[in-house]
């Protein structure tokens, strides 16, 4: 009786064993791939539309990296109600992530080319006084925000007269005597 008993309780700590192995399991290429064309549909966001493709393609197994690992069986990411949303938390947890590991990433926010479109840095930087402006940048971003979610906020609701116009102001002109003159049209009434 005791050599049953003790047979069933290994069978069944087997069985307990083999349902999680199956339950951890990785996804297959095919699955990856899906997640990867969802996260595509975010290639305009404002970090992202500045990448190289190469360098989305990295961002993206990133993110499915991420989601993999939080939800090991497929099946169960495929059929949660808010799919949709849930790639969208992971693409912008991800952005930030990113930006938390380096702060020069702003240059895909605020690409250089965009920054001499709008005015605020002068056209033909090197690439060393681009890194300059960047790294100023990062550090009053850093000094004015207290936390990389709070920067994100900024970025989200950012407008034409905000503060992070400001900063970048301030390091255009602390590194390339650039200054920002805005003539104002008088306007007249008849």
């Amino acid at each position: 009786m005791k050599r049953f008993l003790l047979s069933l309780v290994l069978v069944a700590v087997m069985v307990t064993v083999t349902g999680c192995k199956t339950k951890t399991r990785e996804w297959n290429d095919r699955e990856r791939r899906a997640v990867r064309e969802e996260v595509r549909a975010y290639r305009d966001m404002a970090y992202l539309d500045n990448l190289a493709e190469l360098e989305f393609e990295e961002f993206a197994d990133d993110v499915v990296g991420y989601i993999e690992v939080d939800y090991p069986v497929y099946t169960t990411f495929v059929e949660l109600p808010s799919k949709g949303d849930t790639v969208e938390v992971y693409v912008v947890s991800t952005i930030v992530k990113r930006l938390n590991a380096d702060a020069h990433n702003m240059r895909n926010i605020y690409p250089y080319p965009w920054l001499v479109s709008e005015g605020i840095l002068p056209a033909n930087l090197d690439h060393q006084a681009q890194r300059a402006f960047y790294e100023c940048f990062a550090r009053k971003v850093r000094n004015n925000y207290p936390s990389t979610t709070a920067f994100f906020n900024a970025v989200v609701n950012d407008n034409a007269n905000s503060q992070l116009t400001a900063l970048q102001e301030q390091c255009a002109a602390d590194l390339f005597d650039w200054n920002i003159v805005i003539e104002e049209e008088a306007v007249t009434t008849n």
